[in-house]
C-alpha cells in the first residue's frame, strides 16, 4: 500500500509540470519588471484639491523652479523642503516627469515642476504656508 500511494505522489508530481505548458517551476521566466506608478495622487480638502504623496503628506513646488528640468532647492533648502525622491529605473508617467538633482539622485515633477514634501508637516494633511515662495501642488 505504501509503495502505491508513493507512486500516486510522484506521478502527480510529474503531471504538475506537463500541465504547466511544459514548463517546470523552476525553469519559468522571471515575472515583468515592476512598474512604478504615479508618486502621488489627488485629494480634495478644505483648502481644495491638491496633491499628496502616498503617505498622503501635502506636495509643494518651490516657486524658483521655473526651468522644467532641474531643482532650485538643494543643499539646506532640501532639508526643510524635502524632494519626492524617485527611483533610479523611474521614467515619466503621464502628468508626472523625473528630474535629475544636481547630486544625481531623481525626483519626481508634477508637469515639469519638482514636488516636496515639507519637513514643518508631521502627519498626513498638514499644510505649510509659512513660506510666498512654496505653493501647494495642485492637479491642474
Amino acid at each position: 500500500m505504501f509503495r502505491l500511494i508513493m507512486i500516486a505522489v510522484a506521478m502527480l508530481v510529474s503531471a504538475e509540470s506537463a500541465l504547466a505548458n511544459g514548463h517546470g517551476s523552476s525553469s519559468s521566466a522571471p515575472p515583468p519588471p515592476k512598474q512604478e506608478g504615479p508618486p502621488a495622487r489627488a485629494v480634495v480638502t478644505r483648502q481644495g484639491p491638491m496633491l499628496v504623496d502616498l503617505n498622503g503628506m501635502t506636495l509643494y513646488y518651490f516657486e524658483r523652479d521655473t526651468s522644467g528640468n532641474k531643482s532650485n532647492c538643494n543643499g539646506k533648502c532640501a532639508e526643510a523642503w524635502i524632494p519626492l525622491a524617485a527611483a533610479a529605473s523611474a521614467t515619466a508617467s503621464g502628468d508626472f516627469t523625473v528630474i535629475i538633482r544636481t547630486d544625481g539622485s531623481k525626483m519626481w515633477a508634477y508637469r515639469y515642476r519638482p514636488l516636496y514634501t515639507s519637513q514643518a508637516d508631521k502627519a498626513a494633511g498638514d499644510v505649510n504656508d509659512v513660506d510666498p515662495a512654496w505653493h501647494i501642488a495642485r492637479p491642474y
